[in-house]
């Protein structure tokens, strides 16, 4: 989302390259360039001139440290405000009573029900809780049997009813709730077009009978400034707790994320980044401040590689590693275990600097094709040759290319840096460099 705004702020920053200190008079046009970033990005006026405000106040007010250029100091601190307008400190989900509500609410198509789904996912394996789920949109065609299907896929228990009434359904998932010791329900609310009094009084009448601890806005990423009007609309008559922002892995310009906590005062509290039901983060400022300036997030990329990597698979590659048995098998498995990770161009990202690296190499082959391309080739090799890529001679590369639908030359690629880096991760797991991981080289 913020590839755009990223490459424009730091080549406004690159200008102050070779400069000795922060001077009002060299940090003038950065400043400008930054402003017209933001106001690109469609991030409110009030919230640009906020920040360019506290940049410039803090930039002329700071002596420059003796081991950084000016351009580092002026990140630095450019990094600390960014940080201020997303939120400053992560604010967590709260669900603490027995049993807690925690209501979805938002315009038709910002994602409520899929986010339902995710969040009951991230409650169920990272909060430890026992779980529901329950709908009460009864105007749009479908909905209660979407969230249903989503439930069964994730394996939540959810609650179905005959009424009509999102009052008599939620009424009837309390008794639900309590019958099946659950301890958080997470309720799916109508969407409208626009906001209107009929859907904010439904609101009110589930909101009086059964207070949520939490009250959660679903907001399109896409909508830019119209997402912090929507905010505060709901914010008048809900008192909303937190947002969650959706589509953020599209194209939008990072508008909504830069000015709706600046300008409401509610607190992000999770970001939705795909389609898959755990395509759903915590926010974190700073994490957020730091990827925007290619700083890198590597605090998530160790999240993500706990939660997803079988620590028993990768102690083993590692012993055979050290030992200089590493199998082109054993590779295969490492693949397929970053392929949980996500998008391998979006690990790439959270190494810090990585992202313009990225864009330097555009004539270079996409990292998520160029893994797929050496999937296919290793998928098509036997076992035995997986095993123990040496029985690999002419025929047999000619059939693995033909498998693959790929060239001799690429396979003849892939071994050749498959062998450089056996070599080379035996010799740093015999220097004791390293406990395990993924092996790298070149282009994968």
């Amino acid at each position: 989302m913020f590839d755009g705004l990223q490459d424009k702020i730091l080549g406004s920053i690159k200008k102050l390259k070779g400069q000795a200190r922060i001077t009002e008079s060299n940090i003038e046009e950065t400043l400008r360039e930054i402003r017209l970033s933001l106001l690109e990005a469609d991030v409110h006026y009030k919230v640009v001139k906020l920040f360019i405000d506290r940049v410039k106040e803090k930039a002329l007010g700071e002596m420059v440290h003796q081991r950084l250029t000016a351009g580092q100091q002026f990140v630095q601190i450019v990094h600390e405000e960014l940080k201020t307008v997303l939120g400053g400190e992560t604010v967590r989900l709260e669900v603490t009573e027995k049993p807690s509500l925690v209501m979805l609410v938002g315009l038709q198509g910002a994602g409520k029900t899929t986010t339902a789904s995710k969040l009951s996912l991230f409650i169920k394996n990272k909060l430890q809780k026992r779980v529901g789920l329950v709908s009460v949109d009864v105007y749009r065609p479908s909905a209660i049997e979407q969230l249903k299907l989503l439930a069964e896929k994730t394996g939540t228990p959810f609650y179905s009813s005959q009424s009509e009434d999102p009052l008599e359904i939620l009424k009837g998932a309390r008794a639900w709730v309590e019958d099946q010791q659950l301890e958080v329900l997470i309720i799916d609310t109508a969407g409208r077009l626009q906001i209107d009094e009929a859907m904010m009084q439904e609101l009110k009448t589930l909101n009086s009978y059964w207070k949520p601890q939490e009250t959660l806005l679903v907001a399109d990423a896409m909508l830019g400034q119209q997402s912090v009007n929507v905010a505060q609309g709901f914010h008048e008559q809900l008192n909303l707790t937190g947002l969650v922002l959706t589509k953020v892995d599209g194209d939008a310009r990072g508008g909504a994320a830069l000015s709706i906590r600046e300008v409401t005062g509610i607190p992000i509290k999770f970001l939705g980044i795909g389609e898959k039901s755990d395509a759903l983060e915590e926010f974190h400022p700073d994490r957020l401040a730091s990827r925007m300036l290619d700083m890198g997030d590597v605090l998530s990329l160790v999240e993500k590689v706990q939660n997803v990597v079988d620590e028993k698979q990768a102690k083993a590659a590692a012993r055979r590693m050290a030992r200089n048995e590493f199998t082109v098998e054993d590779f295969l498995n490492q693949i397929q275990q970053i392929k949980k990770l996500g998008s391998f161009e979006g690990v790439l990202k959270m190494i810090p600097g990585m992202g313009q690296m990225m864009k330097q190499m555009k004539n270079m082959t996409p990292p998520d094709k160029e893994m797929k391309k050496i999937e296919a080739i290793i998928q098509s090799m036997t076992l035995k040759e997986r095993q123990d890529h040496t029985v690999l001679n002419g025929s047999r590369r000619l059939r693995i290319a033909n498998g693959s639908g790929t060239q001799v030359s690429d396979v003849n690629k892939f071994i050749k840096q498959f062998t450089e880096t056996k070599k080379m991760m035996s010799t740093v797991m015999k220097m004791g460099l390293g406990r395990g991981g993924f092996p790298f080289k070149g282009s994968f």
